[in-house]
């Protein structure tokens, strides 16, 4: 078994996967890849069920291959080149023993993926590779990849390379609508406020990462002062603090929280907050629960046409 050599980490770069489930009772959150469609996207391109991955952040990572392999490469677009070679987006690539990939600056989106047929093969912490940094858990050592690192890999060799075509790729530069559905607290909040939540638009803070995205209002929420239990916190949740900037709870959360919550975006919404930047503008939308179902079976078909578009090239 060989592998890849990190030359240099970039900015930030975390060994993921799809998460670390059942592990909320420790105090630890799930971790797992933020664009978990990006993340799907590269397993398909191999034609593999869900890997460890490498989730590049912002760019700047340098790697050298130490065996023939065929990879993967989605979510934020950035320049990557294999030697002096451009490579292109949302495809897989045959890169040969020797050959160095690098990566630039993400021009649109914040966080890439880089996945291997056959996968990255390091020990998992609780059923999982998440790394999570707060908690300092999986991964290597529960830290972020550093220069000089070795990353093992039991590579897999594919007879052609696939590619989505750019009609069906993510824009993270587009306005984003952000599904809301209605939770158990969801009567702490008026009429009123609702609007007020799902009228306005609110921009992306500073104050945002892999734990969660505040997000700026132009109106700020005039809460009420609630009493609440601290209680388990899931994905997507949007808490409302006294300062009536709502924020999501996204992968890397807090497992208990107190604010209130009018209730929880959809995964795959959650998702796609998380490849926007500081200054991106977006808004909420109430979706009525008994809907849910007409959406689900909706992005499973949506699944399927994304698998059917796929092409060798």
């Amino acid at each position: 078994m060989t592998g890849f050599v990190i030359e240099q980490p970039g900015i930030l770069t975390t060994l993921q996967d799809a998460g670390r489930f059942g592990a909320g009772r420790y105090g630890l959150t799930q971790g797992g890849a933020a664009d978990s469609f990006a993340y799907q996207v590269a397993d398909l391109l191999l034609q593999q069920q869900p890997s460890c991955q490498l989730e590049i952040t912002l760019g700047g990572l340098q790697l050298q291959v130490l065996q023939p392999m065929v990879i993967a490469v989605t979510g934020a677009e950035l320049p990557l080149w294999c030697d002096e070679k451009p490579l292109g987006w949302w495809r897989s690539h045959q890169v040969k023993a020797g050959q160095r990939l690098r990566f630039g600056m993400a021009r649109s989106g914040v966080r890439s993926y880089l996945a291997v047929a056959g996968g990255i093969r390091l020990p998992k912490v609780l059923g999982s590779h998440s790394t999570v940094l707060r908690e300092a858990i999986g991964g290597i050592d529960g830290q972020a990849i550093k220069a000089g690192q070795f990353l093992p890999v039991k590579a897999r060799q594919l007879p052609y390379c696939l590619a989505l075509p750019k009609t069906s790729w993510p824009d993270y530069a587009a306005p984003l609508t952000l599904r809301l559905v209605p939770g158990f607290q969801a009567e702490l909040f008026s009429a009123a406020q609702w609007q007020q939540l799902t009228e306005q638009s609110l921009t992306v803070s500073q104050a945002a990462d892999r734990m969660g995205y505040r997000l700026q209002a132009e109106r700020p929420l005039e809460m009420d002062a609630v009493s609440l239990w601290s209680e388990g916190t899931v994905y997507g949740a949007v808490q409302c603090p006294p300062d009536g900037h709502p924020i999501v709870l996204l992968n890397d959360r807090q497992s208990l929280g107190g604010y209130p919550k009018p209730g929880a975006l959809l995964a795959l919404d959650a998702a796609r907050l998380s490849q926007r930047r500081a200054g991106q503008v977006l808004q909420f939308s109430r979706l009525d629960p008994a809907k849910l179902a007409a959406v689900r079976q909706q992005l499973q078909h949506d699944w399927q046409q994304l698998r059917l578009e796929l092409y060798c090239c």
